[in-house]
C-alpha cells in the first residue's frame, strides 16, 4: 500500500491512499497561497530563522542543564552535548532537503505525512505539537528559576518558591505576544538572541582562558568520566531537548523568506553554533566546580560558575542572560507549537477552526490558544527533567521518521519533489540519522518513554476515530 502522492502539489493521503487531505496551494517567495487566498506571509528573514533555531536551543543547554548533566556524567557531559549535536546534524541535513522541497508551516509533520502517509503524519503531528508543549513548559520552568534567582540576588525573599508561578505568568504573556503578530514575536526574538550571544561570548571566552590556566587560580581537574560511559549516553538523551530548535525553524517554513536559501542555512547553522556553545560551557563549568557541586547548584549552576570567575557582576550578567535565553526558547517553542496545530488543522486532522487566521494580526489565534493553554498547565507541574525527556522522546521519533521519509522520497520521487538542497553523503547520512535518533530513545528514563508511547497511542487512536472518518467523507 503506497500512501505517498505521485504528482502535483504534495498532498497527504488517508489510510486507504485515495483521498487527498490538503487544499490546492502554491508557494511564492512572499507567501503561501491557498485557494481561499493568501494566508501566512513570508516575513521571517535568515536572521529571524537563525534566531528561532539558536534562541530555542541556547536556553536549556547552557542555563538549565549544566548542573543536571554534570551530576549525571561529570565532565564527560561535554561529550553528551557533542553526541546530541552530531545526532541533530545528521537529522538537520535531511530535514533541510525536505524543507526546501516543501517549505510549508508544520515542519516534520508536513514532511512525514507527504513522505510516509497520513497515519505516520498524524502520529508525528500530534507528537510534534505535544512535544513542543512539553519543551515550552520546560523552558518556562527554567525561566521561573532564573527569575526567582534574580529576586533573591536583589534581596527579595518570598515565603514560597516563586519559580513556577513566574513561569506560568510569563508563558501567558508570550502567548499573547505571539497572537499580536509573527513579525513582532520574531523582532523580539532577534533582539533577545543578539544580547544573549554577546553576554555568553564574553563569559565563555573569559571562562575558557581561566580553565586553560592562562589566568585565575589553579584547579585540579576531575576525572573525565567518573561514572563510566553509560551515563554519558543517557545524559545525551536527556539533554537532547537542547537541540530541538533547528526543527522549529521548519515548523515556520511557510513564513521564511527565500526558503530555498534560508531554510538550510538557518537549520544547519543553528546546530553548529549552539553545539560549540554547549561543549564550551560544560568545559568551563566543570573546570570551575566539581560535578557534585554543580549538581547541588541545580538549574542555576552556571550562575555560580560566573560568580566564581568574576564575582557579583558575573552572576548578575549570567542571570540576565539566563532570563533572555529561557524567554527566547519559550517564545520560539510557543510559536512553533501553534504552527504544528495550524498544519494539522489545514489537513483536517484537527477541527478546521484551529487554522483560522486573525484578520487583524494575521496569526492563527486558535492554534496559539491550543498551544498556550496546555503549556501553562504543564509549567504548573514544575517537573524539569520529566518535561525535558518527554519532549526529547517525541522529537527523536519525529527525527528518525524524517530520515526514513527522505529515503522513501528519494527512492521513488514524485513529480512535485524538487528540493533546492540535497543531503550530502546520501544515503549514509539519513540511515545513520534514523538509527541514532531511534537508538538514543533506549537510554531514556522509563517514565519518559512510557508517556511518549502513550502520546503516540492516543495519536493513532485520534486518527482512526476522528481524522480518518473526516477525510473519508471528504470533509476537508
Amino acid at each position: 500500500m503506497d500512501e505517498r502522492p505521485d504528482a502535483g502539489d504534495p498532498p497527504a493521503t488517508n489510510v486507504e491512499g485515495d483521498q487527498p487531505v490538503i487544499d490546492a496551494s502554491m508557494e511564492t517567495e512572499d507567501a503561501t497561497v491557498h485557494e481561499e487566498g493568501t494566508e501566512l506571509e513570508r516575513t521571517i528573514t535568515l536572521t529571524g530563522g537563525l534566531s528561532i533555531g539558536v534562541g530555542t536551543m541556547i536556553g536549556a543547554g547552557i542555563f538549565v542543564f549544566p548542573g543536571l548533566a554534570a551530576g549525571r556524567a561529570g565532565p564527560a557531559a561535554a561529550a553528551s552535548f557533542a553526541i546530541g549535536a552530531v545526532v541533530a546534524l545528521l537529522v538537520a541535513l535531511p530535514a533541510s532537503e525536505l524543507a526546501t522541497a516543501m517549505p510549508r508551516s508544520g515542519g516534520g509533520y508536513y514532511f512525514i505525512s507527504r513522505g510516509l502517509g497520513t497515519v505516520y503524519g498524524t502520529v508525528v503531528g500530534l507528537g510534534l505539537w505535544l512535544g513542543l508543549v512539553f519543551a515550552s513548559a520546560f523552558y518556562l520552568v527554567g525561566f521561573g528559576h532564573y527569575a526567582a534567582a534574580v529576586l533573591a540576588e536583589i534581596g527579595i525573599q518570598l515565603s514560597v518558591n516563586p519559580a513556577v508561578p513566574l513561569g506560568v505568568l510569563f508563558g501567558a504573556l508570550l502567548t499573547g505576544l505571539s497572537m499580536t503578530g509573527t513579525e513582532r514575536a520574531a523582532a523580539v526574538q532577534n533582539v533577545v538572541v543578539g544580547l544573549l550571544l554577546v553576554i555568553l561570548s564574553i563569559f565563555l571566552a573569559y571562562g575558557s582562558l581561566d580553565s586553560l590556566g592562562l589566568f585565575g587560580a589553579e584547579s585540579t581537574p576531575e576525572r573525565f568520566a567518573p561514572f563510566g560511559p553509560m551515563p554519558v549516553i543517557s545524559t545525551a538523551a536527556l539533554v537532547f531537548t537542547s537541540y530541538l530548535g533547528f526543527a522549529q525553524v521548519a515548523t515556520v517554513a511557510g513564513e521564511i523568506e527565500q526558503p530555498s536559501r534560508n531554510l538550510p542555512l538557518a537549520m544547519i547553522g543553528s546546530v553548529v553554533v549552539v553545539g560549540l556553545f554547549y561543549v564550551t560551557t560544560i568545559f568551563v563549568a566543570t573546570s570551575a566546580f566539581s560535578s557534585g557541586d554543580l549538581e547541588a547548584f541545580g538549574e542555576t549552576a552556571i550562575v555560580e560558575v560566573a560568580r566564581e570567575f568574576v564575582g557579583l557582576p558575573g552572576a548578575v550578567a549570567i542571570l540576565v542572560a539566563g532570563l533572555l535565553a529561557t524567554v527566547s526558547s519559550a517564545n520560539a517553542s510557543i510559536l512553533s507549537s501553534s504552527r504544528a496545530v495550524y498544519a494539522l488543522s489545514k489537513d483536517a486532522l484537527l477541527p478546521r477552526r484551529a487554522s483560522e487566521i486573525n484578520l487583524r494580526y494575521g496569526t492563527p489565534h486558535v492554534a496559539l490558544g491550543l498551544a498556550g493553554v496546555p503549556i501553562l498547565l504543564l509549567t504548573a507541574t514544575g517537573q524539569v527533567e520529566l518535561l525535558a525527556e518527554v519532549a526529547s522522546f517525541l522529537h527523536l521519533v519525529m527525527y528518525g521518521l524524517l530520515c526514513v521519509a527522505l529515503l522513501v522520497l528519494r527512492r521513488n520521487p514524485p513529480e512535485w519533489y524538487d528540493p533546492d538542497f540535497r543531503t550530502p553523503a546520501y544515503p549514509v547520512v539519513p540511515v545513520v540519522g534514523a538509527l541514532a535518533s531511534f537508538g538514543l530513545i533506549a537510554f531514556m528514563d522509563f517514565r519518559s518513554i512510557a508517556i511518549g508511547i502513550g502520546v503516540m497511542i492516543v495519536s493513532v487512536g485520534w486518527y482512526f476515530v476522528y481524522a480518518d472518518e473526516i477525510t473519508l467523507k471528504g470533509q476537508v
